[in-house]
């Protein structure tokens, strides 16, 4: 080789060790520039979750077991549509991030009594694919030791057992997952994929048309129930023969039958009866169950006085025909555009139906 190509091959590799080294400096430039996440506070320590009457897909879990880990604590109850509609976002997140150190624990603290019953969230659990840790908190211990009053409620504990941060409610995504990423990150427990998870949601997990809601919860027990509107009102625990109103005002509801009233729940005496209610929703769901354990009641579903076509929920079809096979969440409605106000009626066919409560979305 020449002087003069040893000396231009000197001058080409310093030039481009020079631009190397301009981009290595533009990088931690902007890497400096990035802003880093806000610092998260201590909230307090990870309860004792000894209170547990037993769990499911796990061995019991103990706070001091769980050192090193990071730990989402979920609590929900099977019939709550809040919990529901947060729930793909949670398993998405289990099985994204399980092998790089994330637990979650679904703490399950009833509502309703029968959803105290392990057999019945054993059942549930895995009809909707609950595979992560799952506590039954049926005495609700667990969820007095968070001082929680909430479903859904999120907890997010790092590998020290400390409480970092809690979201109540749905929404949130993308903070909950960015939250679970910086507290792996702390943990050290390698290479975190900084990708948020994308969910398609189905049936009654699909978010809430919340441009259209004007329906909000409302209870089918005594105590809790609002806007009741069969002439004579609510007799609690009485067996008694009620009539609808032709025509209800927005979220009334109404009752035509025999039926008896308890606190929690409506329970049909005999065959032929009815719930009526007007409501301004996309989803009408109703919270039911069979007052015999086992049995099956058969129901046909209504609207405006019409079998439900397009508008029928996953639970029934498009006739409206559908049966309580046991006590859960049963979607019935889910209405095309446009959303206006609905008159829904569910007769049953057969007596002993518990109806608990509406729920909309």
């Amino acid at each position: 080789m020449t002087a003069n190509r040893v000396l231009l091959a000197a001058m080409f590799v310093g030039a481009i060790a020079a631009a190397i080294g301009a981009l290595a400096e533009d990088k931690r430039m902007v890497h400096q520039m990035m802003p880093r996440a806000a610092p998260l506070p201590v909230e307090g320590e990870l309860p004792s979750l000894g209170g547990a009457r037993g769990w499911l897909n796990s061995q019991p879990l103990t706070a001091a077991g769980l050192r090193g880990k990071v730990v989402l604590v979920d609590f929900w109850t099977y019939t709550c549509i809040n919990w529901r509609r947060t729930f793909p976002y949670v398993r998405a997140w289990s099985e994204k991030y399980r092998d790089q150190g994330l637990v979650v624990i679904g703490v399950h603290s009833p509502e309703f009594e029968f959803e105290k019953d392990a057999d019945n969230v054993r059942r549930e659990s895995k009809d909707m694919r609950v595979d992560y840790p799952i506590a039954i908190d049926s005495d609700h211990a667990i969820w007095r030791a968070f001082n929680n009053e909430y479903w859904p409620a999120l907890y997010f504990i790092d590998a020290q057992g400390r409480i970092r941060h809690h979201q109540f409610g749905e929404g949130d995504y993308e903070q909950a997952e960015t939250i679970i990423q910086q507290l792996l990150a702390e943990a050290g427990t390698g290479r975190i994929n900084q990708g948020l998870v994308s969910v398609d949601a189905r049936g009654a997990e699909a978010a809430a048309d919340l441009d259209s809601l004007r329906s909000a919860e409302n209870y089918v027990g005594y105590a809790p129930t609002e806007n009741f509107a069969s002439p004579g009102g609510a007799r609690l625990n009485e067996a008694r023969l009620y009539a609808a109103p032709t025509r209800l005002s927005l979220n009334h509801w109404a009752l035509s039958g025999d039926w008896t009233m308890g606190i929690q729940a409506t329970v049909l005496n005999k065959a032929a009866g009815r719930i009526v209610y007007r409501f301004h929703a996309r989803d009408l769901h109703l919270v039911m169950g069979s007052a015999a354990r086992g049995t099956s009641v058969r129901f046909r579903v209504l609207v405006d006085g019409h079998p439900p076509g397009p508008a029928h929920g996953v639970d029934v079809d498009e006739q409206g025909n559908g049966a309580v096979t046991g006590p859960r969440m049963y979607q019935l409605i889910r209405q095309p555009e446009p959303i206006a106000d609905r008159q829904f009626e569910i007769e049953f066919l057969d007596a002993g139906v518990e109806a608990y409560a509406f729920t909309f979305g």
